[in-house]
């Protein structure tokens, strides 16, 4: 499929930008959404919620649910969390949460449906069992909750028999655990005090209570890395036969615990990691749906209608955001613990009338919006349907985003009339590939970030 010309001199910018994403990037992310959060800022003028909800499709939402709370934090953590929290904090930041499922009913209106359902953190075990139990409550009560699917992030240490057992009675369908590592040296490297025998008795409580999909989250590329260790890490995932392996290069990011150790880390691995993971898990039968996402073949967990290029989300907490076609929104965003402490705060005391307005955010042009529809669906395996994009934007993929087609160039991707993908090679290249679509208003805002 010959893709449209544009500008020259664009195209050799655009050309230069990705072999320079190729050669390696002056910053790391994960892609999984657009735009990223440290492009947010404060708008000049309040939007009412119910305004920016009112004409759209709310009969397939994702709701999440943060819980910023956790025992321990980890070395490589930039997730906005706390650890060791007040308890009364707690209690205070769950009724702030109540409130806020209250305000969202309000101004969503009726008609609203949740397809998905995903509590995460954070770690949502770190709340006791009564506290979940009155999380559930609230979510059910107040916004007529009735999710297809259900899912629950848990640590080793959390996943206690008690709690497992709620999750189960609240029909929690997907149970995600960060593993990281099953190797000792490895996890030192990483900065988490786990014990591999702890995650093995967690592991064998979740297969025990039958939950539909077990999710098992797994990072490579430490100081302590060796091809041998993680073959280990992998083998010993598979034994547990999970549903869903997530894979994560470890990326060492700005005011973690790794960052300020200054840990060297060791040559590269990260390609040879991935595609040794990769080869091991196709030939145990499992199907790779992303970079870091890969199925077992016989998993028969159903996700429902939503999908994340057209529908919405609710977040509620603070740290959670939502969207909608044209407006994302969210709290603050810091990685520093005492900001995080402040923001926490700030959303514990929030009123009714605060909850129900964005203050904080992106608003998409629609550059920004078929930008965002093009990068999440190239990020999955399935590629981008060419008709599908006709029909929402009322233009061509490649009219739009002429420099798509230099993923064909580069060896990354495959472009035909009716659909356009990456490749082997490019969905292992897919945050960088991703950053690379992000739009000269997103980079320019992430450029400009100051990391607190």
């Amino acid at each position: 499929m010959k893709h449209h010309t544009m500008n020259q001199t664009t195209l050799q910018e655009a050309a230069n930008r990705l072999q320079a994403h190729l050669d390696g990037m002056p910053y790391q992310n994960y892609v999984y959404s657009y735009p990223h959060k440290t492009s947010y800022r404060e708008f000049k003028k309040t939007t009412l919620l119910k305004e920016a909800w009112e004409s759209e499709n709310k009969r397939a939402l994702f709701l999440y649910v943060h819980i910023p709370f956790c025992e321990m934090r980890c070395g490589y953590c930039n997730l906005f969390t706390t650890a060791h929290p007040d308890p009364q904090w707690v209690d205070d930041y769950l009724a702030a949460l109540h409130r806020q499922a209250s305000v969202t009913a309000n101004y969503l209106g009726d008609g609203f449906r949740f397809e998905q359902l995903a509590i995460g953190g954070g770690t949502p075990t770190y709340l006791t069992p009564e506290q979940l139990q009155r999380l559930f409550h609230v979510l059910r009560n107040e916004l007529s909750l009735n999710a297809q699917g259900i899912s629950v992030e848990v640590s080793p240490a959390t996943a206690d028999a008690e709690r497992l057992a709620l999750l189960q009675q609240q029909g929690v369908t997907r149970i995600s655990i960060g593993v990281e590592s099953f190797d000792k040296e490895e996890l030192h490297a990483l900065g988490r005090p786990q014990k591999p025998d702890q995650v093995d008795r967690t592991l064998l409580r979740i297969r025990d209570i039958g939950v539909a999909c077990l999710n098992i989250d797994l990072i490579y590329g430490s100081a302590a890395y060796s091809l041998k260790r993680w073959r280990y890490t992998i083998d010993r995932a598979l034994a547990y036969q999970p549903e869903e392996l997530f894979l994560y290069p470890l990326y060492v990011r700005p005011l973690t615990g790794l960052a300020r150790k200054q840990q060297r880390q060791p040559e590269d691995h990260r390609l040879e990691a991935y595609f040794e993971a990769r080869e091991r898990l196709l030939t145990a039968g499992y199907h790779q749906t992303s970079m870091r996402m890969f199925v077992r073949a016989d998993s028969r967990e159903s996700r429902g209608q939503y999908r994340c290029q057209e529908d919405g989300m609710i977040g509620l907490g603070a740290g959670a955001r939502s969207y909608t076609q044209s407006l994302h929104y969210s709290s603050h965003y810091a990685v520093d613990s005492s900001q995080i402490g402040q923001i926490i705060s700030h959303y514990n005391q929030a009123t009714e009338a605060s909850l129900a307005q964005a203050t904080y955010g992106y608003r998409l042009d629609r550059e920004d919006q078929y930008r965002r529809y093009v990068l999440l669906s190239l990020l999955q395996e399935s590629g981008l349907q060419c008709a599908d994009y006709q029909q929402r934007f009322g233009s061509k993929v490649l009219d739009d985003l002429p420099e798509i087609g230099l993923l064909e160039d580069f060896g990354l991707g495959e472009l035909q009339s009716e659909f356009i993908r990456l490749n082997e090679r490019g969905i292992a290249y897919s945050d960088l590939i991703g950053s690379w679509l992000f739009s000269r208003r997103v980079r320019e805002r992430m450029t400009e970030w100051h990391w607190q």
